[in-house]
Order: C-alpha cells, then structure tokens, then sequence
C-alpha cells in the first residue's frame, strides 16, 4: 500500500545528489543514488488499447524474457532475475510469465517519437536525486528498501514489492532512499525521446 506522509516532511528532502539518468556526482558528504538503464527502445506511436499500464513480469531465464520482446515489451535481466516489461491494457498475461505488478494507468505524453526506457536505481539510506523533471510518465517498482517521492503534491513511500505510479510529465520531483535498507526499484518511463530527459527543476 502507498502511503502519504504528511507534508512535515518535506524539510528532510532538502539537498541533492546524483540526478536521475545523468553523471552528476553527489557531495562526498552525502551518500550516491544510483542510476543504470537497463533496457530501453524508441518508438513511434504507442498501443492503441487505452488507459495504458505496465505489466511486469519474470521468466525462468534470459532466453525466456527476450522471446516475448517487441516494440512494446522490454527485457531486462536484473539482480538475478529475468524480467518482462510491456506497456499495455489492464489485465494481459505473458505465456510462461509469472505477473510481479501492473501499475497504472499511465498518464501518456503527446510525442512524434517515445522513449520506453527501464532503469534499476536506488543507493543507501539518504541517497536522494535533485529536484528534476521527465518529459512525459515515471512509474516505479520497488524490489528492497523504501523509496520516498516529493512534488507538489506531497510525499508519496512505497516498500518492498510496491508501486508508485509516480507521475506526469513536467512534474517536479525528487526521490530518496527513505528505508533503514538499501533502496533497490525498478523505474519505467514513457517520455518524449526528442526532449531532455531529466533536466533540473525547482518546486
């Protein structure tokens, strides 16, 4: 379950470290957030059925993941498991998959070109990003420790095998390690690829 901390504490998220899907580096004081892509694709329209959502799965192995790719469905292999991310109606099931989560729906941008990309994130307890933006949707999948989301609209925490459906494009945020263990998640976004993808942003 989501669960919505009180607007307190948005004083513990002041600072910055590495941004997400950029080379910044972190004060040595401060721990690193970390941030790898993993898979990623263009495309040029995106699925018809609407409201759209990510579906993620796991498969027994690689081979088994990468048979289901398409334009739609990204594979990635990551801490030991092989997993299936495809953007899609509510309630579709992979052949061989086993479903993890299905967040959404996803507030789509209007592009001429997309960028489907899956990230693996996280750092230490403190780790944090600045306040940045994507231009288009964010969701995110926890796998260990807590994430903690700031925007406007307040602060938003999800643990071990939740989601975030985390926002629209444009929307200021920042993200945080909030747990006492490392924060682990899987992060998937549909964003204009003709744009910047994480420039600096102010709340």
């Amino acid at each position: 379950m989501i669960r919505i901390l009180s607007a307190i504490l948005l004083a513990s998220l002041a600072g910055a470290s590495a941004v997400a899907g950029q080379d910044n580096v972190a004060p040595a004081s401060e721990p690193a957030f970390f941030i790898t892509t993993v898979t990623e694709q263009r495309v040029d329209r995106l699925p018809d059925d609407r409201p759209l959502y990510w579906r993620i799965e796991t498969f027994p192995d690689a081979g088994a993941a990468l048979a289901h790719k398409d334009d739609f469905a990204l594979a990635a292999s990551v801490e030991g498991r092989h997993w299936l991310f495809t953007l899609g109606a509510r309630g579709g099931a992979t052949p061989g998959g086993t479903k993890v989560a299905e967040i959404g729906p996803i507030p789509l941008p209007t592009a001429r070109t997309y960028l489907l990309r899956i990230n693996h994130a996280g750092g230490p307890p403190g780790a944090q990003t600045p306040v940045h933006t994507h231009p288009g949707a964010e969701a995110i999948y926890v796998l260990n420790g807590e994430v903690m989301q700031r925007t406007h609209h307040g602060i938003e925490t999800a643990g071990p095998r939740e989601a975030l459906n985390a926002h629209g494009a444009e929307m200021a945020m920042q993200l945080r390690s909030s747990g006492r263990a490392c924060l682990s998640q899987l992060v998937m976004f549909v964003v204009d690829a003709d744009r910047p993808f994480s420039p600096p942003a102010k709340f």
